[in-house]
């Protein structure tokens, strides 16, 4: 089960880069700036200090990831046919904060690329391969949906990251996935024992 751990935290990377990526193309278009305004970040380094270089940025931070099991029928899915046990689909749940590290002189304009971040996924708030399509084949669909927090879960998040607040919004996103053919193509090689098309167990 460690390659199928391993395996999902890189389709989580992928999903979040291209997010990522696709949100400073849409800046790209509508300001007409070269530089990458959001990055893919975490806020506070282990030392204490800021874990992004330079200021006037936009963080995208991964702060939870959530599992969701489908119904008991899909326990076993491609093994109903083959025999071989599958690992269950799974529905991915991620928690994803988008915070303006700004100078304090820049505060209007973190706030004007915040709106500017909830009006882009607002128009777009599900993301597949026919409108994305940089994003990974073994992703089926992310979908946005902006969560409400009130001001003590609020404090909690910012306390947890060991940060100062900044101007930000709090996202859940659904990805669902999961191909089980993904652990088979990435199952690394052992002792020179090729093992294409051998499922991961």
């Amino acid at each position: 089960m460690q390659y199928y751990h391993l395996i999902l935290l890189r389709m989580i990377y992928d999903a979040l880069l291209c997010i990522t990526e696709e949100i400073n193309e849409y800046f790209s278009a509508k300001l007409k700036i070269n530089e990458d305004k959001v990055i893919l970040s975490g806020i506070i380094n282990q030392d204490g200090s800021i874990a992004a270089s330079g200021e006037n940025k936009i963080l995208l931070t991964l702060i939870n990831i959530e599992r969701e099991n489908f119904g008991k029928s899909n326990a076993v899915r491609e093994g109903v046919k083959t025999g071989v046990h599958a690992p269950p689909a799974m529905n991915i749940n991620l928690y994803v904060l988008f915070s303006a590290y700004f100078g304090g002189s820049n505060y209007p304009e973190a706030l004007r690329f915040l709106s500017f971040i909830i009006s882009y996924l607002q128009n777009k708030n599900v993301f597949t391969k026919s409108n994305t399509p940089k994003m990974g084949d073994n992703i089926e669909k992310l979908i946005f949906e902006m969560e409400n927090l009130s001001t003590e879960r609020l404090n909690n998040v910012w306390a947890t990251l060991g940060a100062k607040y900044m101007p930000s919004v709090y996202y859940k996103v659904r990805m669902l996935v999961f191909d089980d053919s993904v652990i088979r193509e990435f199952r690394p090689v052992v002792a020179g024992i090729t093992n294409e098309n051998v499922p991961l167990k």
